[in-house]
């Protein structure tokens, strides 16, 4: 992985992150509580969704999120994720409250408020070496990509974005993305791609030319 340019703004950032996360999550608590025991009573044990994910310089941590899909039950015909997503992780996602937990990783330090999503770690060998440079930075809860069209957008549009994003990163950009993540999470735009629960798989070189 590159090692990217470090800007002043990446301390400042930092600081911004741990205060944001650490006051939100008090605030959020009760809401923290109240989603935890409807994934409880909705879908069962556990609670709480984790997957290894990329982060900066590839570095690999465990996100964590509410938990949206039923558990895998051959018997049950619940195999695919579309089977296993119910109404109710519909519209967990849908307001994104499945998306709270990861305010604890923002303050680990594996994710930053604003920055590109952390995919999966099976992506990694298939970056070009431009789309890698989305790993300059800490991936965050929303970035440039996500308030542009989200799961609407193809992957090369997508890592286009979270470049663009490393090279402006600014208290300015991050303040407008933020802006519009609250106009987006309203409207719930993007929440999906066509034919997908959320976004088809990256084949990288595979996707050249594809057209979605």
């Amino acid at each position: 992985m590159t090692s990217g340019i470090l800007k002043p703004y990446d301390t400042i950032k930092r600081f911004a992150d741990v205060l944001t996360a650490g006051i939100s999550l008090v605030l959020l608590s009760p809401i923290l509580l109240v989603v935890a025991i409807l994934v409880r009573a909705k879908l069962g044990s556990p609670v709480i969704f984790s997957q290894p994910r990329p982060g900066k310089h590839g570095r690999v941590f465990m996100l964590y999120k509410f938990r949206t899909m039923a558990n895998v039950d051959a018997a049950s015909g619940l195999i695919s994720d579309a089977q296993r997503l119910t109404t109710f992780g519909r519209r967990l996602r849908s307001t994104s409250l499945d998306e709270l937990p990861t305010l604890v990783n923002v303050l680990r330090g594996d994710m930053s408020i604003v920055g590109p999503r952390p995919l999966l770690v099976q992506y990694l060998g298939r970056y070009s070496e431009e789309q890698a440079r989305r790993h300059e930075v800490r991936p965050g809860i929303t970035g440039l990509a996500q308030v542009n069209g989200r799961n609407a957008l193809s992957w090369d549009q997508k890592f286009e974005l979270d470049v663009a994003y490393v090279d402006a990163r600014s208290p300015l950009l991050d303040i407008s993305i933020l802006g519009k993540t609250v106009t987006s999470v309203l409207t719930r735009d993007g929440i999906s791609q066509a034919g997908h629960v959320t976004a088809r798989e990256f084949m990288g070189r595979l996707d050249d030319g594809a057209k979605e």
